[in-house]
């Protein structure tokens, strides 16, 4: 099994198809969810499963509700959006990665995190930081080739 940090394929049709809105439907909610280093995490997966989701003091199936930072902007020809940083408090776990998706219906898959190695907290905080919402580094961007 492998974690390869990825925008879902999924999650640019659901673009297309105009299923997601980061800015002004404040019906739709996105989560992070944290994943064993067992998990199998790439551009084809579609939907949050809890099957190798991490489990442990501080963490619920389903992982943290995400806050959008920056509205969706643009510089240059890429187009990209900003999350909060996200922390689970107290928490004793161990995470290789991580699942962004929407909440609602199949609960659709919008980007896979490798966090590179296992990652592990011990009764303390576990902390996603995102970084810097631009056309280079932020965790959502579309970008032409």
């Amino acid at each position: 099994m492998a974690i390869t940090q990825a925008m879902c394929t999924s999650f640019k049709v659901a673009l297309l198809d105009g299923e997601m809105d980061f800015s002004s439907d404040t019906s739709q909610t996105f989560k992070i969810a944290l994943y064993t280093s067992a998990a199998d995490l790439s551009a084809a997966t579609t939907v949050y499963s809890v099957t190798n989701e991490v489990s442990g003091t501080g963490y619920t199936a389903g992982g943290n509700t995400l806050t959008i930072a920056a509205n969706p902007a643009s510089s240059g020809t890429t187009a990209f959006l900003d999350f909060a940083d996200t922390t689970w408090t107290d928490a004793t776990i161990t995470a290789r990665g991580a699942l962004i998706y929407k909440v609602g219906g199949t609960n659709p898959a919008v980007a896979v995190l490798d966090f590179g190695a296992d990652k592990t907290s011990t009764a303390g905080d576990f902390q996603v930081q995102f970084p810097t919402a631009d056309a280079t580094n932020a965790i959502v961007r579309i970008a032409t080739p």
